[in-house]
């Protein structure tokens, strides 16, 4: 009887283990905005695309460099960078009110609990040869 119950309480934390793992997932969709639409994009991850909008499934704790190129532009570099999500944080702590700290240990390693930001990266591309923007002085 004791074994039985042991055995149903493992399973039961087992179960709330990786609360964020299970409810958010270890990967989101990334999107890369721009204006004028069809420029190029690259990230520093292996990632890409030949024409914006586009849309890829990125692993949540990834920070990398996005290099978007479109002819007639200026190349744009930006870097995407990882935050903890509001609903990710309340599964750690879920976790953690829980008891369920090999759980808290599974969200923080797998990135479940993160979110990538900017998302979506909305860039407006500036054209060769136009002029940098003025310097505004200090007050």
């Amino acid at each position: 009887m004791k074994l039985k119950l042991v055995a149903i309480v493992a399973v039961s934390v087992m179960a709330l283990s990786g609360c964020a793992t299970i409810t958010r997932g270890t990967n989101t969709t990334f999107t890369v905005e721009t204006m004028p639409s069809g420029a190029t994009v690259a990230t520093t991850n292996g990632y890409g695309c030949l024409a914006t909008p586009c849309t890829f499934k990125m692993p949540r704790k990834s920070e990398f460099t996005v290099t978007i190129t479109k002819p007639g532009y200026k190349t744009y570099t930006g870097s995407v960078v990882t935050k903890v999500a509001g609903s990710g944080g309340a599964a750690m702590a879920g976790n953690v009110l829980v008891g369920g700290l090999i759980g808290a240990g599974v969200d923080a390693s797998s990135g479940a609990m993160l979110d990538l930001v900017p998302n979506p990266m909305k860039v407006t591309l500036e054209p060769e040869g136009a002029a940098a923007p003025a310097s505004q002085p200090n007050s």
